[in-house]
């Protein structure tokens, strides 16, 4: 693998396109409906390697590392694809051009594409990109100053299907997007703030809550903002399939295209 020039990454991708379409053929898998888990993932660095940069790396703080984006079918487990990207965080160009590579790869039969991505996918790009492939998505969404406000304006009501107390919906158009998109929120009343939680964002009406935010473009009348948050929750499994890549497959060791 090493030995191959970067030209000929497409080429395997599409052949990795075909292999998976024949195997689902042999199963049988007949699946018309397929979600697709995308996350990153942090690979230190030890040397000079080519393409790393000291940015986010939470165990080895200060050492340069590279940042692949990577893909799962979360009915089949599958790697759907992935790209070595060097340490610094993905662009929005990047983040699109990765899922329009990914989708592209999916067998015929499928008919319905859903997609599940933490904050580090919260830009216009991937929102334009997601909705031009026509793919249903739920994207957990930054809490800037401007989201607060809506938030504290949003109508909020009991929660008895998720584990928040408060619910909310509302339509949002942050600043740079050319649409505004859906948006659904969880507030959870605690006594203290939890500093260590990345989604605390500090007091609302004088109580200290905790908030999840989610952007999506799910139909409000056939998904319940209970159901948006429990088909997001289900991407937890991602974790696993990035550990088991990088022990199991070997992905830290594997050379891929760096963009």
């Amino acid at each position: 693998m090493s030995s191959l020039h970067l030209t000929v990454e497409r080429q395997l991708g599409r052949l990795n396109a075909r292999l998976r379409e024949r195997v689902w053929a042999a199963a049988p898998v007949r699946l018309t409906e397929v979600t697709l888990d995308t996350d990153t993932t942090v690979h230190t660095l030890y040397g000079g390697q080519m393409g790393g940069r000291v940015s986010y790396n939470r165990k080895n703080r200060g050492k340069p590392s590279d940042q692949p984006m990577l893909t799962f079918i979360a009915e089949t487990r599958e790697y759907a694809g992935g790209q070595l990207h060097n340490g610094d965080k993905p662009s929005g160009e990047d983040i699109a051009l990765h899922l329009a590579r990914v989708i592209e790869t999916l067998p015929n039969t499928v008919e319905t594409v859903r997609a599940r991505a933490d904050a580090g996918f919260y830009c216009w790009e991937a929102v334009r990109a997601y909705t031009h492939l026509k793919c249903e998505f739920v994207i957990v969404a930054r809490k800037t100053e401007r989201l607060l406000s809506e938030l504290q304006a949003a109508p909020w009501r009991r929660s008895p299907h998720t584990d928040a107390d408060f619910e909310c919906q509302f339509s949002y158009q942050p600043e740079g997007w050319e649409k505004e998109y859906r948006f659904v929120g969880l507030r959870y009343d605690q006594p203290e703030p939890d500093a260590a939680d990345p989604d605390q964002i500090g007091l609302f009406d004088d109580l200290a809550c905790r908030y999840r935010v989610f952007v999506t473009n799910m139909d409000s009348g056939q998904w319940s903002p209970a159901e948006v948050v429990a088909f997001y929750n289900k991407r937890a499994a991602v974790e696993n399939l990035i550990q088991e890549a990088n022990n199991d497959i070997g992905l830290t060791a594997h050379l891929s295209p760096i963009t």
